[in-house]
């Protein structure tokens, strides 16, 4: 059973009229909160070829957790024995609830009933697009697969998530030596796997504690442990998270795990080439073009594609693009369809 790989994918419906009147009712401000933004919850059809990519390229999976508020697709098949629909109170404690912070989604994961101590966070924007094995996930030895960096972060106001990652870097320096952890994980850090991002960590390996960890933005693997052993040493933090109604800048996210693994030396190399990520907030509508081309020719294994501001026009470009090109490589229907 300590050999069993589950998938978890959070996933939430915005447009949905009683999940709307509910989260109205702790920010009235809606309109002036960025934090809860359309852009945060907007759905655009595409979680079917998430299913399909993962029963064709992810046969080998355990159980696929779907995370929700308690909205459902209409065409998903809850059925399916793989399959296991998990709602915010049915793990997340009462005092957190309700919650409109994926941060506090995350940081409680581990209290999933029946999840393995192994398992993969999705976001409902990561797709599988080629064959994959377990040990992409997690090595033979069953440590984390990752790809490391370390990285400066430059905070700025709009951009929340920079906080977390200071913040989370804050908690991993307080707990670990940095010289040490890098020393005694040489082979890991300078392995030419991690790509480009490489040169990051040689210019900054004179720092004298961690000064931050490079983000990929795909897929993260977990032991559950690591969740109950940050929470029992870090408890006041997360706590004070996850009774946030909406992220703000003084929260921690799931980063903080996968740093606490990375800097215990818990994880192996993945090639950076695995997967990518594409973001149209930095990169404009022409990162649409891109990650369209990187589906259909199969580049790597995984992709994301991070929202950012449309026009109506290109949203309804944006659909279509990425619509021709998952039906390229996923065309049928899986057995998650009803």
């Amino acid at each position: 059973m300590n050999d069993r790989i589950d998938f978890v994918v959070m996933w939430v419906d915005g447009s949905d009229t009683l999940w709307l009147a509910e989260k109205s009712k702790y920010d009235p401000n809606v309109k002036t909160n960025a934090d809860s933004s359309i852009y945060r919850y907007r759905d655009y059809g595409l979680m079917k070829y998430w299913f399909r990519g993962i029963e064709k390229y992810a046969s080998w999976v355990n159980k696929i957790y779907f995370v929700t508020w308690g909205h459902i697709p209409e065409w998903l098949d809850t059925s399916n024995e793989k399959l296991v629909i998990v709602k915010h109170e049915d793990f997340i404690p009462k005092e957190y609830l309700p919650t409109f912070s994926a941060n506090t989604i995350e940081l409680n994961l581990h209290r999933i009933n029946g999840l393995s101590e192994r398992f993969v966070l999705f976001n409902d924007d990561l797709y599988l697009i080629d064959y994959t094995k377990p040990d992409d996930f997690f090595s033979k030895d069953g440590l984390p697969m990752d790809t490391v960096a370390l990285n400066v972060h430059c905070p700025k106001k709009s951009l929340i998530s920079q906080y977390f990652c200071i913040n989370d870097t804050s908690i991993i320096n307080e707990h670990f030596d940095f010289k040490k952890s890098l020393n005694n994980n040489k082979k890991k850090w300078f392995n030419i796997k991690n790509g480009k991002e490489i040169l990051r960590t040689l210019v900054l390996k004179k720092c004298p504690r961690f000064p931050g960890f490079y983000q990929h933005h795909l897929t993260n693997s977990y032991y559950k442990s690591t969740f109950d052993e940050v929470w029992e040493k870090e408890y006041e933090i997360l706590n004070n998270t996850c009774l946030h109604k909406f992220r703000e800048t003084s929260d921690v996210n799931q980063w903080v795990m996968k740093e606490w693994q990375i800097a215990s030396g818990k994880f192996e190399i993945r090639s950076h080439r695995f997967g990518k990520s594409f973001y149209i907030d930095r990169d404009g509508f022409n990162a649409v073009h891109d990650a369209s081309l990187y589906i259909a020719n199969q580049t790597g294994k995984m992709i994301s594609v991070n929202d950012g501001y449309m026009t109506d026009q290109q949203y309804s470009e944006f659909v279509e693009k990425m619509t021709d090109s998952f039906d390229k490589i996923l065309r049928e229907k899986s057995s998650f369809e009803k």
